[in-house]
């Protein structure tokens, strides 16, 4: 502030220029913005990965490093894979799906009874895909209608679809392992394209299309925008609703394929088929930094969560560690990605809840 004579007296003047003020600068950093973005996630994700990696290749430098045990990682994680792309979908929503391990094991147990066998037998084993699938997709369709029209809590709704879905696969099956008789299916699902097992090729598969279903399609950003906020999005013209019902049947998709994976790699089809899946895929999905609160995630996270824990499992099998060890490991790691995604969230000025 200056003074400036006048033959009108002494004024004070400013020298600051009234127009044309520079806006505030954010209080992020560009590192931070950047770690906080898909982008710095997924760099996240990758050297945590390759930590892993280097763990595993310094314990076990014999057996980790082999081309052999790279495919057997992939293979263990193929499965959990396919059902984690779905989770991922419902749960950048702001939804929730317990049910997935359970409708797993029936979609299983239907594909496999005598009559299902039977009509393949007459016909082709794709009758067999066509009943798991058709079993994936009923149940998902029945936790999305009662989730959105009959508001029911998603927590509740498929907690319920995961007691009824176990149940009615062991009374279905007698609580028997169900052997599949057909040659020709075991053979497809147990065979290789280019020296890659099958069923990761289909869970690249699966993944590569629920990556451009995310992101290049209305129906990804539609998802993205219920699961940020559900009333803003009615207003904007979605149909919620009917929005979360595709959700919740894509979800029970995906579990009907790791169904049919699932009975590839083990030729049977039992109730016991995915148990305490849905909380490996959900474990899955929240390190890949999707929010559980919706509104944000990416099926390249998420893919990259799956690779983590199905690697640091390995690592533990490699070094003759005990699964309590893996489980503890497995829990501190989603406690870390749950304070990183808060502490990143609060950064960039959203709440994570």
């Amino acid at each position: 502030m200056s003074e400036q004579t006048t033959p009108g007296g002494t004024v004070a003047v400013d020298p600051t220029p009234t127009t044309g003020a520079p806006a505030p600068e954010s209080k992020a950093s560009p590192l931070k913005r950047f770690l906080a973005g898909p982008a710095g996630r997924n760099v996240g994700l990758i050297l945590a990965l390759l930590l892993i990696v280097a763990v595993g290749a310094v314990t076990a430098p014999d057996t980790f490093t082999t081309w052999s045990n790279t495919l057997t990682i992939l293979r263990q994680a193929s499965i959990i894979g396919v059902i984690s792309v779905g989770m991922t979908f419902v749960i950048i929503s702001g939804g929730i799906d317990l049910s997935v391990g359970s409708v797993m094991g029936l979609a299983s147990v239907v594909a496999t009874l005598d009559a299902t066998q039977s009509i393949a037998e007459s016909s082709h084993w794709i009758v067999m895909v066509v009943f798991a699938l058709a079993v994936g997709i009923a149940a998902g369709l029945v936790n999305g209608i009662v989730i959105a029209y009959g508001n029911v809590v998603a927590f509740m709704a498929t907690l319920a679809m995961l007691v009824a879905a176990r149940g009615l696969a062991e009374i279905l099956a007698e609580r028997r392992t169900l052997t599949i008789d057909s040659r020709d299916f075991i053979d497809f699902f147990n065979a290789d394209f280019l020296g890659v097992d099958i069923l990761i090729w289909i869970f690249a598969i699966v993944a590569v299309i629920g990556w451009v279903l995310l992101n290049r399609t209305t129906f990804g950003r539609r998802t993205v925008a219920i699961g940020g906020n559900r009333e803003a999005s009615r207003l904007a013209g979605i149909n919620v609703k009917r929005h979360t019902v595709w959700l919740y049947a894509l979800a029970g998709l995906s579990a009907g394929i790791a169904a049919v994976m699932m009975l590839g790699r083990t030729t049977a089809g039992t109730s016991t088929h995915g148990t305490l899946y849905e909380l490996d895929a959900i474990a899955a999905v929240v390190v890949g930094g999707t929010l559980l609160v919706g509104g944000r995630g990416t099926i390249t996270g998420t893919v990259l969560g799956v690779l983590i824990f199905a690697t640091l499992s390995n690592v533990f099998v490699q070094n003759n560690l005990s699964s309590s060890v893996q489980a503890v490991a497995k829990g501190v790691i989603i406690i870390v990605a749950v304070l990183l995604q808060q502490r990143f969230a609060r950064s960039t000025g959203r709440s994570s809840g």
